[in-house]
């Protein structure tokens, strides 16, 4: 494949990855309320899972692998299809999106010092000025929720909990990228991680006893579906296989990117009116986005 091709292919797979994931804030709202966070995490993984395993089997795609692959896959699950989203699903609760996005768009300053750590990376100081312009942009967008978080128990265990679930998806990146480099393909990884994934949240789900019901309306059954299909499979397909590519700290700079597309969903269907700050702010994610991602990075 030429280097064109390869450009091409990566920037496809980074605008799906963010296009993609900027909807899910939406989408998630119908999730939210008649079912459990556990239990509506079960459905998503579980339909992405099964869907996902069926495809291996019928493209005969390897699904077999060793007993140690099978604990850094399930380790992949833990992290990143299960116990982060169940810990941003409680801070969601507690915190408006807009916190709860600048809060997960550190999650590139954080693949950058665990790729550092566990992955033995370099720390690339453009990539580390484009994540601080970057944040710095959605901060200025999010400044009136940002001004307006009130000193109280509530909104700390919010914070705290918003910043776990983040580390636990850093640490998820990481073991992807792991997992590739050990030569684990990402669609076997994702399928079984996602079962594995479900399986942890229906353990979960067990010791706190909370209810297997079902919400029977469109919205819910149609939000669900675009999860776990676009939201699970695709995204994070797209997502990870760009982690292989150009590394945990420049793949996650879409985390930056995802909330501006939430707003721009917002803009369309819930009359969001975009003040000076918040152009500005716009204005130095692009520029960071331009910078992590430029070829001398």
């Amino acid at each position: 494949m030429s280097r064109i091709a390869i450009v091409t292919h990566s920037a496809s797979l980074y605008l799906a990855a963010v296009l993609i994931w900027g909807s899910t804030w939406f989408a998630i709202t119908f999730q939210l309320g008649t079912v459990a966070a556990e239990i509506s995490l079960v459905y998503r993984f579980g339909l992405a899972a099964i869907i996902l395993l069926l495809f291996c089997l019928f493209t005969r795609r390897k699904l077999r692998f060793s007993v140690s692959e099978h604990g850094f896959i399930a380790l992949q699950g833990l992290f990143l299809f299960s116990s982060n989203y169940l810990v941003f699903y409680w801070a969601t609760g507690l915190l408006t999106s807009g916190i709860v996005a600048l809060l997960f768009s550190s999650v590139i300053l954080m693949n950058i010092v665990n790729g550092a750590i566990f992955m033995g990376s370099p720390i690339r100081p453009r990539v580390m000025l484009g994540a601080c312009i970057g944040i710095g942009g959605i901060t200025a967008i999010f400044w009136s929720e940002v001004s307006a978080v009130e000193n109280n128990a509530d909104t700390w265990r919010g914070l705290w909990m918003c910043l776990i679930a983040t580390f636990f998806a850093s640490v998820g990146n990481i073991i992807s990228a792991r997992n590739q480099k050990s030569g684990i393909p990402v669609v076997q990884a994702n399928a079984w991680g996602m079962a594995y994934g479900t399986m942890i949240m229906i353990v979960f789900a067990l010791f706190s006893e909370a209810s297997f019901n079902y919400d029977p309306t469109l919205s819910y059954s149609l939000s669900l579906i675009y999860l776990a299909v676009f939201g699970s499979i695709l995204a994070f397909g797209s997502y990870l296989t760009l982690i292989g590519r150009i590394g945990a700290d420049r793949a996650a700079y879409a985390a930056v990117l995802f909330p501006v597309i939430a707003l721009g969903l917002s803009t369309l269907f819930e009359n969001y009116t975009w003040t000076l700050q918040a152009l500005l702010g716009f204005a130095m994610v692009l520029l960071g986005n331009y910078i992590v991602l430029s070829r001398h990075s």
